[in-house]
């Protein structure tokens, strides 16, 4: 292991992408001696996403773990698979490298390839990843998966879940009408320009399997005239347990779920999951940890208190100590070695000596609620980028995730005064702009999952009070470095809001003006 340290620093996606850019032009056994037989992609920390290689074993891996998870789900919840499963995932083939390798999304290739057995009684075809429309997606996966009596669900982010709720809700009326009379249910005149052929006949294809199912409307309308609301928790009583992610902002999510699905309805995490490796497999409900998956990949670990010495000491797991955090380093199967992939996991305990661990947080400089893992880098171009084609005299600003909402707060203090229509204009840019920058912000802003920005303009001298204030708590004037993102709120911060409104304030006041 000193050797290893010795030879491979620390590192992160940046040092690895030169390499992932020659496999992409058609080099061999660059990372590993296994050839990638796709790739998938996540954002990193500048606006290039990033291209993870993913091979066979690295996917042999991922298909045990999951299969590992399903059997401990099932001993503890018996019929759970006696009715449908309910699986929503990201398109297996989204693109393709200038090389003409495949890019996609593994939970989508998982998808395709699980056993028969759970596959046979999918509530979903697979032809409903591939909707380009964020809202037909959506409308298309809960009126299919209402028609039948789902017992088992796993999406990993729970704002997927929440989303699907509220459209049942909102569209309650097409969705039963849809199910009495064998439709989709999805008016496509709004498709235009290119892929919007392709996207009708995809329609037409689902389609063509739906049959009528006037008992089953009939059984959802009962439920809507007994309750007011068609609610995936009258629509399924025989659910038997939720799979999703319960740990950090998503563990905010989590909790609205028994509303929406039933309040004794199980919660079991997934496990500590990435684009680059599944870390850990939860065995029990209602918690986040899992037992770390040892036989998959390399660990290292650094105690979050040392993760910015020069030098910091690496843990192994058997090293590590309960109720401490740390911060994990990858090596993985599909080329990723001392990898930093900025997560701060808790350990809460031991399974036949291997460590529990807990997912606490993103890491240093990002904030995610989410998914979408906003790095500070991406908000400060995105930032230069708005102010360079809509100038606006900004003192300073901060980010602030607020998990409830499902939205980030922009804190701004201006040099002087602000017109409305010059504030909402800015601030529909800079949203734009943080989407050019990081492409799942702009994928979970296009999906409804993460809110409009809500600007808090901030009393001039705030920044300076700021900076006093930090320098008063113990940090180094010569080593001061403006937090663009904070992940909560500060009391001197909240005592220095001028002025706090939604875009849509800020359009009701600018129409009004």
């Amino acid at each position: 292991m000193q050797d290893y340290a010795a030879a491979v620093p620390i590192t992160d996606y940046e040092t690895f992408r030169p390499y992932v850019d020659q496999i992409v032009q058609g080099g061999r056994a660059v990372l590993t001696r296994e050839q990638p037989i796709m790739f998938t992609t996540t954002s990193g920390t500048t606006a290039e996403p990033k291209l993870l290689p993913i091979t066979k074993r690295w996917k042999q891996d991922i298909a045990s773990i999951m299969r590992v998870w399903l059997y401990w789900a099932s001993r503890d919840h018996k019929g759970l698979f006696n009715g449908s499963s309910l699986s929503v995932v990201s398109p297996a083939v989204e693109g393709q490298t200038s090389g003409g390798q495949d890019i996609g999304a593994i939970s989508g290739l998982a998808y395709q390839r699980v056993p028969w057995a759970i596959r046979r009684n999918y509530a979903l075809p697979y032809a409903v990843m591939t909707i380009a429309d964020y809202e037909d997606r959506y409308f298309a996966s809960i009126r299919l998966a209402l028609a039948r009596q789902v017992s088992i669900i796993v999406v990993p982010n729970p704002t997927t879940l929440v989303r699907l709720a509220q459209m049942a809700e909102s569209r309650a009326q097409e969705i039963i009408r849809a199910i009495h009379d064998g439709r989709l249910g999805i008016m496509a005149d709004h498709l235009v320009g290119e892929g919007s052929s392709a996207q009708r006949t995809l329609y037409s294809k689902i389609e063509q399997d739906i049959v009528p199912d006037p008992a089953r409307a009939g059984e959802l309308e009962k439920a809507l005239d007994q309750h007011g609301r068609l609610l995936p928790r009258y629509a399924w009583p025989n659910l038997k347990m939720i799979g999703c992610w319960l740990g950090g902002s998503c563990g905010v999510h989590a909790e609205r779920l028994g509303e929406l699905y039933g309040p004794n309805v199980p919660l079991r995490d997934l496990g500590l999951r990435a684009s680059e490796a599944t870390m850990t497999i939860p065995f029990d409900d209602g918690t986040a940890a899992g037992v770390l998956a040892l036989h998959s990949n390399f660990y290292e670990f650094i105690p979050e208190e040392s993760i910015d010495e020069q030098a910091p000491l690496t843990l192994q797991a058997h090293e590590l100590e309960r109720d401490r955090n740390y911060y994990i380093i990858l090596t993985t199967k599909a080329g990723l070695y001392r990898y930093d992939i900025n997560d701060i996991v808790r350990v809460v305990g031991t399974f036949q000596q291997t460590p529990v661990l807990s997912f606490v947080r993103k890491g240093r400089d990002m904030a995610s609620i989410t998914g979408e893992k906003l790095h500070v880098m991406q908000i400060t171009s995105a930032m230069a980028a708005a102010q360079r084609k809509l100038p606006l005299e900004i003192t300073e600003f901060r980010m602030i995730p607020d998990l409830k909402a499902s939205r980030y707060d922009l804190l701004l203090e201006l040099a002087g005064a602000g017109e409305t229509k010059d504030l909402l204009n800015f601030v529909a840019l800079f949203d734009s702009e943080l989407g050019r920058a990081n492409i799942e912000y702009a994928q979970k802003r296009e999906s409804g999952r993460l809110g409009e920005l809500h600007l808090h303009l901030m009393n001039q001298g705030w920044s300076e009070q700021q900076w006093r204030a930090d320098i008063a708590k113990g940090k180094r004037d010569s080593q001061y470095k403006w937090p663009y993102i904070q992940l909560e709120w500060n009391e001197e911060s909240r005592r220095a809001v001028s002025r706090q409104f939604t875009a849509g304030e800020m359009r009701d006041e600018a129409e009004g003006s």
